[in-house]
């Protein structure tokens, strides 16, 4: 009953299935780890931001290039202020305003972004304080270089002179002729009566769309493995009813042009052998008949 599975046919199903269950089950557990991943990502930065105090602070040049392991970290740095940028559309508090941007020149040559604190409305420059003079050292959280459009920061472009959307090497390259590290720092206390920046977590590691996404792909994934053996042994159950039937004799061969037992074509004996059997004999009756009557047996 089961000869059918050694078919052609059953082979490439059956080796689909066994191919197919296997990848399912590899994609759905990678979209899992992924999920994982990211909650454990935004468990570490809800961490790193409730609390600002990383120990003892570092210098900058042990804790670059910024990752997930080092943002937040409290880190430290000696130069002396240059230029001033204004970073506007920034929300603290639910209410609107602007960092104040200033680069820490370094003895190595590259800038620091240091974000001496925010004040609230339209950014202004003679509302934000100008720097500190002479040699400096500062200490902050170390922050990851911004993403336009990312995050929460403005995708715009275009903006007035003295004004940056984002905090990254590659928007600040532009407006100053000097090279910039790729990341920032923001002060654990507002300089000169400005409000402190808190600490930010990292891009890609909240419990964001894409998290979700991948707690749906890995519902997905596995739902194919559920259908993948359905279909399988729905096929397999009429294929076994079909054979089942052929040995009852309720389904025709095909060699049989599909007509059911019993059922064949005319063999003689229908209405037309009666037909001719009555013709025959009535042909019979006529002469019989002409020969009673014809006068020369009267």
């Amino acid at each position: 009953m089961y000869r059918f599975l050694l078919t052609p046919r059953w082979w490439g199903i059956n080796v689909f299935v066994v191919l197919a269950i296997p990848f399912c089950i590899f994609m759905g557990s990678w979209q899992l780890g992924r999920f994982e991943d990211r909650v454990q990502d935004h468990e570490t930065a809800s961490a790193q931001q409730e609390s600002t105090d990383r120990g003892a602070a570092r210098p900058l040049a042990e804790l670059l290039p910024v990752d997930k392991a080092t943002v937040g970290r409290q880190a430290t740095v000696t130069g002396r202020y240059d230029d001033q940028l204004l970073v506007p559309e920034r929300e603290l508090d639910d209410r609107e305003g602007f960092y104040v941007l200033t680069l820490l020149r370094t003895d190595g040559g590259q800038a620091l972004p240091v974000v001496r604190g925010w004040l609230p409305g339209e950014p202004d420059p003679a509302k934000a304080p100008d720097p500190p003079t002479g040699e400096v050292t500062v200490t902050g959280a170390l922050q990851a270089a911004e993403s336009p459009g990312s995050n929460g920061v403005s995708g715009r472009s275009g903006w007035p002179a003295g004004q940056t959307g984002a905090i990254s090497a590659a928007t600040l390259l532009n407006l100053v002729p000097y090279d910039v590290h790729d990341a920032w720092v923001t002060l654990n206390e507002g300089d000169s009566g400005m409000r402190a920046v808190p600490v930010s977590a990292p891009q890609g590691t909240g419990l964001d769309l894409k998290a979700f996404q991948n707690l749906g792909y890995t519902a997905e994934w596995f739902a194919f493995v559920g259908f993948v053996i359905f279909m399988w042994f729905r096929l397999l159950r009429r294929e076994v009813e079909l054979a089942r039937d052929a040995e009852l004799g309720l389904v025709a061969d095909e060699e049989d042009g599909g007509q059911t037992p019993g059922t064949g074509p005319d063999t003689g004996t229908g209405k037309g052998a009666d037909t001719g059997t009555d013709d025959d004999a009535g042909a019979g009756k006529g002469p019989a008949r002409d020969a009673r009557t014809s006068p020369s047996n009267a």
